[in-house]
């Protein structure tokens, strides 16, 4: 048998408030060897970015020193600045990317 009585309402905290887990802004940093085609290649393979979103990106990476691809949780930003620098590794690129906190 339960004791479970159905009039009888349980107190329920009801101003729990969740937290939104912290946001990670990612980063590409400009150098004097990566090209700005190889910079558009990552933003639109990466970061899923469109052609012309990626060149107004690499612009400011090149006018700039450094240009935002996204804001996203930490596990999503690690993978993408992992991501880039393994290819940029890989074509032979020292093309740096960052996350920091938003």
């Amino acid at each position: 048998m339960s004791n479970y009585d159905p009039d009888v309402e349980e107190s329920v905290e009801s101003d729990l408030e969740v937290d939104e887990p912290p946001m990670y802004k990612v980063m590409l940093l400009n150098d004097d060897y990566t090209t700005m085609e190889f910079v558009v290649e990552v933003l639109v393979y990466v970061f899923k970015k469109s052609p012309e979103e990626a060149t107004r990106i690499m612009l400011n990476v090149h006018r700039k020193g450094v240009g935002v691809c996204g804001i996203y949780p930490f596990e999503v930003a690690e993978t993408k600045v992992n991501t880039v620098e393994t290819l940029a590794r890989e074509n032979g690129f020292p093309l740096k990317c960052i996350m920091e906190r938003e």
